[in-house]
C-alpha cells in the first residue's frame, strides 16, 4: 500500500510540475510576443529578465503546488478555498520580484535609445506592485483551478479504478464461494456405503470407490473455481461421481450420455452439472424401487447450447419430501453462476416431466448466430 501511495505521490508531482511549466511558458512567449509587436526597446535585455521572472515564477508556483497538495484528501471545496487564499502571497512575492528586475535593477538598460515620450501620471510604486499583484493573482488562480481539476479527475479515474477491482474481487469471491457449495451429505454417504463394502468384506468394490472417491475430490478441489472446462470434461467428472454413486445403487443407477455435434469441445463453469445430478441422485434414484436412468444431453441451435440434465423416476415420491423446485438451494446454485458467469444471455429452468421424473436445462452462448 505505501508503495501505491508513493507511486500516486509521483504521478501527481509530475502532473503538477508539467502544467506549472506549460502555464509558464506560455506567459512566456506571450509577453515576448507582445514586446516584439510593439517594438520594445531592448529586445535582448527584456528576454533575460523575463527568462529570469519565469524561472522565478515556476519556482513560486511549484511552491503553491506544495500547499495545495497538504490539503489534498480535503473535500474539493476546502481546496477551491485554499488555492485562492494561497496564490494572493504568492501573487504578491512574484510581484516584488518583477519590480525589482524591471523599475529598480539597472532600469536605465531597458529603455536605452527609447524615444522620450513622456510619462502624464507615472504610477505610484504601490501602485504598480498592486498592478502586477492582480495580473499574477488571477494567472496563479487560474493554474490552480487547472491543477485540482486535473488531480480531481486522477482521483475519479483512482476510484473508478479501485471500484472495478472490488467488483472483480466480489465477483471472484462469489464465484468461489458458489463453485465450492458441493453437497457434503455425498462424501458422508459415500463413506457410510464404503464402510458397508468393507463390513462386508467386498473389498473391490470398495477399492475401487476409494480410488474414485480420490480422483474426484482432487479434481473438484485442485481446479481452479474460476476456470471454465470443456463440456467433455464436465460430463466425465459427472461419469465419475455417478461410478461412484453406482456402488450404492448397483441395480438402480443407468447412465445416458448424449452430447450433440460441436458441443464436446464447448467450455462451461467448472461443475456446474454437479447440483444437477445430486439433486436427480437425491430426489429420484435414492426413492425408487425400480431402475432410473439419468441423462446428460447437450445441443446446438441458434447461437446457443442447451445441456439437459433428466431422469426418469416415478412420479409419485411417496410420504418423503417433494422434489427440490426450481428455488431450491442446489438449482439456485447453478442459476446463481450462469448469470454470474454469463449475465442475461444465460437461461436455466427446472421442471418436472410429464411422464414422470425431472428435467434441468441450462442455456449457454456459444456467440454464433
Amino acid at each position: 500500500m505505501k508503495t501505491a501511495d508513493q507511486h500516486r505521490s509521483r504521478t501527481s508531482l509530475r502532473l503538477a510540475l508539467g502544467s506549472i511549466i506549460l502555464f509558464w511558458l506560455i506567459y512566456a512567449i506571450v509577453n515576448s510576443a507582445r514586446a516584439a509587436v510593439m517594438d520594445f526597446p531592448a529586445q535582448e535585455e527584456l528576454l533575460w529578465r523575463r527568462m529570469a521572472v519565469t524561472l522565478v515564477g515556476i519556482g513560486l508556483t511549484f511552491c503553491l503546488c506544495l500547499i495545495l497538495r497538504l490539503v489534498d484528501r480535503q473535500p474539493l471545496g476546502w481546496r477551491v478555498v485554499a488555492a485562492f487564499l494561497g496564490a494572493a502571497p504568492t501573487a504578491f512575492l512574484m510581484s516584488l520580484f518583477n519590480y525589482w528586475l524591471f523599475n529598480i535593477y539597472d532600469a536605465e538598460r531597458i529603455f536605452a535609445g527609447a524615444p522620450d515620450v513622456g510619462i502624464v501620471q507615472p504610477l505610484t510604486m504601490a501602485q504598480t506592485l498592486a498592478e502586477l499583484t492582480l495580473s499574477r493573482y488571477f494567472f496563479l488562480v487560474a493554474w490552480a483551478m487547472l491543477f485540482l481539476a486535473l488531480s480531481y479527475a486522477r482521483q475519479v479515474r483512482a476510484s473508478e479504478r479501485s471500484a472495478a477491482h472490488s467488483a472483480r474481487v466480489a465477483h471472484d469471491a462469489e464465484m468461489r464461494a458458489l463453485r465450492y457449495q458441493v453437497n457434503p451429505h455425498f462424501l458422508f454417504n459415500t463413506l457410510n456405503s464404503l464402510s458397508s463394502l468393507v463390513m462386508r468384506g467386498d473389498h473391490e468394490r470398495a477399492e475401487s470407490m476409494i480410488l474414485n472417491l480420490a480422483n474426484f475430490y482432487r479434481m473438484s478441489l485442485t481446479s481452479d473455481p474460476l476456470a471454465d472446462v470443456t463440456l467433455e470434461e464436465e460430463v466425465r467428472f459427472q461419469q465419475l461421481y455417478l461410478d461412484i454413486e453406482a456402488v450404492r445403487y448397483p441395480d438402480r443407477l443407468r447412465c445416458r450420455f448424449d452430447l450433440g455435434a460441436g458441443t464436446a469441445d464447448r467450455p462451461v463453469p467448472a461443475l456446474i452439472l454437479q447440483p444437477l445430478v445430486e439433486n436427480a441422485i437425491k430426489h429420484g434414484v435414492s426413492r425408487a424401487r425400480s431402475q432410473v436412468t439419468i441423462g446428460i444431453a447437450a445441443v446446438i441451435a441458434n447461437g446457443v447450447m442447451r445441456i439437459t440434465v433428466s431422469d426418469d423416476s416415478p412420479s409419485d415420491p411417496g410420504p418423503q419430501e417433494p422434489r427440490e423446485h426450481p428455488g431450491g438451494i442446489g438449482l439456485a446454485n447453478v442459476r446463481d453462476r450462469l448469470i454470474a458467469r454469463y449475465g442475461r444471455a444465460a437461461g436455466f429452468t427446472a421442471r418436472p416431466r410429464p411422464h414422470g421424473g425431472f428435467m434441468a436445462q441450462l442455456e449457454i452462448p456459444t456467440d454464433e448466430r
